[in-house]
């Protein structure tokens, strides 16, 4: 089990597969499956579904996995602040999970009715987050480990964008600077800070 967590603590923010970790592990997917369903229900991990409600056959159903506390995570996998900034670095896998969570908490207080999911298809579109109202809407959300952002951050958004239509309400780009800033219709590029900048209702 420990070694599962180690595991899954380096693949936070990325797609769930039982067979490829219980393959490392010398398990079968079921008892990885199993596990994985313990480790959520003590609240160390969060499932992330894939989105099923796009128009495509080539959307994959893979989950993702992210961990509940980033800093735990990273406590795990033995990486420390220097470690995280050299190229190659844990950095971009463990903002992407911080965000899930971040966006996770945040829709449990919200008052609209929000789910979120991530979108990849066998073509390598992704988008990392889609939230998703009962009336269909969509915001999609990327998250990159840089603080500039330029038109090609925004290539996979743009593809959800002209796949719905109306539906699609507005894609972000969230990054590690400081400036909020607009890439067309639809398109903005804001700081990961902005997550928190918000009050949560009392």
């Amino acid at each position: 089990m420990r070694t599962l967590v180690r595991m899954l603590a380096a693949r936070s923010g990325q797609l769930l597969v039982p067979g490829s970790l219980g393959n490392d592990l010398g398990l079968v997917a079921n008892t990885v499956k199993r596990y994985v369903s313990l480790l959520e229900e003590v609240y160390l991990i969060k499932r992330i579904p894939a989105w099923s409600r796009i128009l495509s056959s080539r959307a994959t159903m893979t989950p993702k996995v992210a961990f509940v506390d980033s800093g735990i995570a990273a406590d795990i996998i033995g990486t420390d602040a220097r470690s995280l900034l050299r190229p190659g670095g844990q950095f971009g896998a463990l903002l992407e999970g911080f965000v899930l969570m971040e966006l996770a908490r945040q829709i449990g207080w919200c008052a609209e009715d929000v789910n979120l999911f991530h979108y990849r298809t066998k073509d390598q579109v992704e988008v990392d987050a889609v939230l998703e109202n009962r009336r269909g809407e969509v915001v999609g959300i990327e998250v990159k480990a840089a603080s500039t952002v330029g038109p090609a951050d925004f290539r996979h958004l743009r593809h959800l964008s002209e796949r719905l239509g109306d539906e699609f309400l507005v894609g972000i780009v969230l990054h590690t600077g400081q400036q909020t800033l607009p890439f067309g219709p639809k398109m903005l590029a804001m700081p990961v800070s902005s997550l928190w900048e918000v009050a949560a209702p009392h």
